[in-house]
């Protein structure tokens, strides 16, 4: 079977099997193409771990960082792997092989002030109550932007409950708080929402022409808010969620709950958050405390 052939059936497997996501697929198909690119058309089921090796070390001197890298051999590995299952190769040639440590960096989030005053700026016009709705929801419910865009209006929203339920990474469904700003937000908008709305359009968030908003339309409309309230700052979508959850475990410490409420598989990657939570109080600290201060 043929290079391209098999890559389709792999990711193909990928999708039914671990629903993976568009955005997943489309990049792992993206570093087979490169690994087919570097082995010069070659069968990839010939390669050898040295060569491999050679291919990772050429992506990493042409500028490559380590996280892109890391997600590249990540592809590569599952094929392989998935190779081994159907007998093309006797052993995966990615074992043993390890990107480029990662600097550590932290997100980037909002302060409370900063967080108040993006959402506290006024909305008169029908796609600024639109905006702000969403500003509000990302916020008060740390979602990802891709869970917001795909929202529905109907049972997703429960009012009454103070809830909103989305559908995640590998479609984990998940009910999320609403707080009580997000709740009035959106029910101003869902009043005039059907101003604009396609009479068949099930999407919560709409455009001019009554379709469904795209993620860089919701990412342009944030910045161009953020802009407007003079914070002087670029704010894009997955800051909110980082403030959000940075907010919320400052305020309750209950790093289990904001795991639950963010859809993380892995409490290790909720843990970034107790990084900035640290940075907040040593903040705290040299500002208050007596010895703290420099001379």
């Amino acid at each position: 079977m043929a290079v391209e052939a098999t890559v389709d059936v792999f990711l193909a497997e990928l999708s039914h099997q671990r629903r993976a996501s568009p955005h997943t697929l489309a990049a792992y198909r993206r570093d087979l193409a490169k690994l087919a690119e570097l082995s010069g058309g070659a069968d990839l089921a010939t390669l050898l771990p040295w060569q491999l090796k050679r291919f990772a070390m050429q992506l990493h001197g042409q500028g490559l960082g380590a996280a892109s890298l890391a997600r590249t051999l990540s592809a590569w590995r599952s094929y392989y792997r998935w190779l081994a299952r159907h007998g093309a190769v006797e052993r995966n040639p990615c074992d043993g092989l390890r990107p480029p440590k990662r600097p550590k960096t932290l997100p980037r989030v909002l302060s409370i002030d900063q967080a108040q005053a993006l959402l506290d700026r006024p909305a008169d016009a029908l796609l600024e109550l639109r905006d702000k709705a969403m500003f509000e929801l990302f916020y008060s419910s740390g979602l990802r932007l891709s869970e917001l865009a795909g929202l529905d209006t109907g049972a997703a929203l429960d009012f009454a409950e103070g809830t909103v339920t989305v559908t995640g990474k590998r479609n984990k469904t998940r009910s999320v708080p609403l707080g009580g700003k997000a709740v009035a937000a959106l029910a101003t908008w869902l009043a005039r929402r059907g101003e604009i709305a396609a009479a068949d359009q099930p999407a919560l968030f709409v455009g001019w022409r009554g379709n469904r908003l795209n993620v860089r339309t919701i990412e342009r409309r944030l910045q161009a808010w953020a802009l407007k309230s003079g914070l002087g700052l670029h704010v894009h979508p997955h800051m909110l969620r980082h403030s959000f959850a940075s907010h919320v475990l400052q305020s309750s410490g209950d790093l289990r709950a904001v795991q639950e409420m963010l859809g993380h598989a892995n409490i290790a990657t909720t843990q970034v958050y107790t990084h900035l939570d640290y940075q907040h109080l040593a903040k705290v600290y040299d500002a208050a405390h007596p010895r703290a201060r420099k001379k």
